[in-house]
């Protein structure tokens, strides 16, 4: 059974950076594709932000995060980390990695109904 662990949420200033980190156990990382998503403050679904495939050659982003936000996978330690860089107010959310081994490996999408196993999420706020 694949689970995911989410961690480095917190409280970051406004063009500040922040790195969270979503470890996975379970499978090896190499099998999945993974994604990031957020749900803002007040709104109840969530929002696909970036994802990476399987084979790592194929990444999206959200338009909002594109050139603030990298996304990288590390096989060997079964980790993949979302790097958000020149942070926004409007980053603010509960932001959640989710897994799924089924898509081809040089595929990955930012709908949440693609993915069907999910981290418990982390906070970000970000405030002055």
């Amino acid at each position: 059974q694949v689970q995911l662990v989410e961690s480095g949420g917190g409280l970051v200033q406004p063009g500040g950076s922040l790195s969270l980190s979503c470890i996975v156990s379970g499978r090896s990382l190499d099998n999945l594709a993974i994604a990031w998503f957020r749900q803002a403050p007040g709104y109840a679904g969530r929002e696909g932000v970036a994802c990476i495939s399987r084979s790592g050659s194929v990444v999206h982003f959200e338009d909002s995060v594109k050139g603030r936000f990298t996304f990288s996978r590390d096989n060997t330690k079964n980790t993949a980390s979302l790097l958000m860089s020149n942070v926004k107010p409007e980053d603010t959310a509960i932001y959640y990695c989710a897994a799924e081994r089924f898509f081809g490996e040089n595929y990955c999408g930012l709908g949440n109904l693609e993915y069907d196993t999910w981290g418990q999420g982390t906070q970000v706020t970000v405030s002055s």
